[in-house]
């Protein structure tokens, strides 16, 4: 009986056990299947050009709801969320997953990240981690769509350069053509990015209306229009590379589906398209031959000097205009300083441009207006001026030399006393002053004292006294000037500041409101004052050049970068949309930059 009883309490007690076991086998599953639900973001690549595609997909191993998708800054939504559900048993294991997906176009260059998704199980609230994606230019080989696969043989995007070995500063255009067989329609199309030119001084040709033409292609029968041309001048030699055009083309694609007249269906798809980068090899200019004094115009032009008055009265002003005209880089060198006789004065010239461009490159003139006044009377001979330009077409240099100018200048009427200067003379004429003999026979002289007296009048106290007052002056202005020196410094330079960006940048601040103009004429300015202030020829305005040089000269490190920033905004800006704030923006940091530098060197 007591056998009976203890086998009976073992069995309780193991039984007992086998619950408590199961119970924690239990626990350990259910806190291991909440602990393991794991929810992830993946993108299909890290890295696409702005002409492919990109999937995105959020997986969640449980069963969840109530999904919440990031917001996808930078993309633009072509296709999804698209759900699936995947379940499996295997060894008696089972496994789920459901799946978001999504496809994404690039809408611009960048790096961008896709944010946190969120997704609800069992109450708990997972989210996934973000995702940085990098969208460069356009690729030559996109990773293809199945969705577009139909017009892929019926559209090319195509860029012809007009040269592809120019001599530095040489103008050559870039034409991009779309092109189209008969058995494609084209619903429309918009631009995805448009290419950078470094290295080249670029500008668009303005189409107005875009014509239909008919081409081949392929040695196949194409019809294209011509979507955009710019000119470029090249402004450092070697490889350079013309980036991609990239489009977005709405085409009609055939479907397997047919009207009630039997006719086929077609569907809009968005494809897009982009233009291989292109390669161009810029020759230097040669060493040999390059006259003195070259400044950096390549083209083909006519020079002339011409004065407004052969004949001008003394102290009278009459204008001296320097001209340089025909085809070429007329925006990008600087025209040669004319020599006139000492006895003109001469001021700092007044530029125009009369440029117009075009896919031949620029065509017209440029000119500096001289304001001269002659001194005195005379004949005076204004010498030659002489201009060189390199001539690709000839591949040689050339030079071209103005008439000599005679000036006649008639004695003013309110200045009788005037004296005549020779022509030959290149030293300033000076007014002739009498000797100091002439007037010898005159007593000048008196002696009124009386004999035997001292006077206070005119003696050594007398003297000395007088002049303590006169000497303290120079001591006063001294001390003075020694407490006020940084005041008057700082007020110099900012004046000095102010008529520096008055004449430099008085042509961009009147084209404020007009983008093209007045990142032109901005980027004009500064190229101007490098070459003013610092002597820095156009062929040297290179981003290395410029910080080699500006560190030659003591400017600081930060005003090298936010000048170089600058000539980067007004490279990008020509050719993206601004408003008058940022233009107003840009002249101010413009201004300051050039105070900077000036107050520095």
């Amino acid at each position: 009986m007591l056998k009976k009883q203890k086998g009976k309490n073992l069995k309780q007690e193991k039984t007992g056990n086998m619950k408590q076991i199961a119970f924690l086998l239990f626990l350990l599953l259910g806190w291991s299947s909440i602990a393991q639900v794991t929810f992830t973001a993946e993108a299909s690549r890290p890295q696409l050009g702005i002409n492919e595609r990109l999937k995105v997909e959020f997986k969640v191993d449980a069963n969840g709801d109530n999904f919440i998708p990031p917001s996808f800054n930078g993309f633009t939504k072509i296709g999804g969320p698209n759900q699936s559900i995947s379940q499996s048993w295997v060894n008696g294991k089972s496994t789920f997953q459901k799946t978001y997906t999504y496809f994404f176009q690039p809408a611009k260059r960048g790096t961008f990240t896709i944010g946190q998704a969120e997704i609800t199980v069992d109450g708990q609230v997972y989210k996934t981690s973000p995702i940085q994606v990098e969208v460069t230019a356009a690729v030559d080989t996109p990773n293809q769509s199945r969705a577009v696969a139909e017009a892929e043989d019926g559209i090319h995007l195509i860029a012809e350069v007009s040269d592809s070995k120019p001599y530095l500063n040489e103008g050559i255009y870039v034409v991009y053509k779309l092109f189209f067989s008969s058995t494609v329609n084209i619903r429309n199309w918009r631009p995805l990015d448009n290419p950078k030119f470094e290295g080249f001084w670029s500008q668009n040709i303005d189409i107005d209306q875009l014509e239909l033409k008919e081409g081949e292609f392929g040695g196949q029968p194409y019809r294209y229009v011509e979507l955009r041309k710019t000119v470029l001048y090249p402004q450092k030699t070697g490889e350079l590379k013309i980036e991609p055009l990239s489009l977005a083309v709405s085409v009609e694609v055939p479907t397997d589906r047919r009207d009630f007249f039997g006719r086929r269906m077609y569907d809009v798809v968005e494809k897009n398209f982009s233009a291989n980068t292109k390669t161009i090899d810029v020759k230097p200019l040669p060493e040999e031959g390059k006259p003195e004094g070259f400044s950096g115009a390549v083209g083909e032009f006519d020079f002339q000097l011409k004065a407004s008055e052969k004949t001008v009265v003394a102290q009278t002003s009459f204008e001296l205009s320097s001209e340089v005209s025909g085809k070429g880089n007329l925006k990008l060198f600087n025209l040669p300083k004319i020599q006139t006789p000492s006895a003109f004065e001469v001021y700092e010239p007044e530029r125009s441009e009369n440029v117009r461009t075009s896919s031949l490159g620029m065509r017209g003139s440029i000119t500096e207006k001289y304001t001269v006044i002659p001194e005195f009377k005379g004949d005076y001979v204004i010498q030659p001026t002489t201009f060189s330009y390199f001539n690709p077409r000839t591949e040689a240099y050339e030079r071209l030399q103005s008439e000599p100018i005679k000036i006649k200048v008639e004695p003013n009427p309110q200045r009788p006393e005037e004296t005549v200067a020779s022509a030959n003379d290149t030293a300033k004429p000076q007014n002739m002053i009498a000797s100091k003999n002439t007037f010898n026979y005159i007593k000048l002289d008196t002696s009124l004292k009386a004999k035997g007296k001292t006077q206070f009048f005119q003696s050594p106290l007398y003297w000395t006294l007088f002049f303590i007052p006169f000497l303290s002056i120079p001591l006063m202005l001294i001390f003075g000037k020694v407490k006020n020196r940084a005041t008057d410094e700082n007020q110099l330079q900012q004046k000095r500041a102010s008529k520096l960006a008055k004449r430099y940048l008085s042509e961009a601040k009147k084209n404020i409101g007009d983008s093209k103009a007045f990142y032109e004429s901005l980027e004009r300015a500064l190229h101007n004052y490098m070459k003013a202030r610092l002597k820095i020829q156009t062929l040297d305005m290179q981003k290395e050049k410029i910080q080699a040089l500006f560190a030659q000269k003591g400017v600081s490190q930060e005003t090298t970068e936010n000048f170089i920033k600058i000539l980067e905004s007004c490279e990008l800006a020509r050719y993206t949309p601004t408003v008058t704030e940022d233009m107003q923006k840009n002249f101010k940091q413009a201004a300051r930059v050039i105070s900077e530098i000036d107050r520095e060197v």
